[in-house]
């Protein structure tokens, strides 16, 4: 039979980059009885993104924080929007060339996630807050 189930976490990076909230999202699906469907994760902010990527070496995911910081760079020449500071305009760049929704297949109940693969919240505020990911899970019951 076909079920659904929906959730939220919380989620706070400690700095701008890439956190990885992969474990967080395992657990969360883990609590749920759907062993196969689609697992869809929404960040409900438009300075922070999601984004699966590389979850082993530490040089990829800073590689990839290093060119945004290129491509839309924290200088107020740059931009006329500042309402909350420096780095408000460069936040929704960023964000908007990434994603802030993702789709990730659920089989046997876990995420078919590939093996370098992890998810990520791209937080692009020097200053963090917490960030709302809402879950939404739709598949077939165990």
């Amino acid at each position: 039979m076909l079920t659904q189930a929906l959730g939220s976490l919380r989620v706070r990076a400690p700095t701008p980059g890439l956190f990885d909230i992969t474990e967080k999202v395992s657990g969360w699906l883990d609590s749920q009885r759907i062993a196969d469907g689609l697992l869809t994760l929404f960040c409900a902010h438009t300075s922070a993104s999601l984004v699966i990527q590389e979850n082993t070496a530490q040089a990829a995911r800073h590689d990839l924080e290093r060119f945004f910081e290129r491509i839309a760079p924290e200088d107020p020449a740059l931009y006329t929007h500042n309402d909350e500071g420096p780095d408000d305009m460069p936040a929704h760049i960023r964000s908007a060339l990434t994603q802030t929704e993702l789709t990730i297949p659920v089989q046997a109940g876990a995420m078919a996630l590939g093996t370098w693969q992890g998810i990520f919240l791209f937080e692009h505020r020097q200053s963090p807050p917490d960030r709302r990911i809402a879950l939404h899970l739709i598949g077939e019951g165990e």
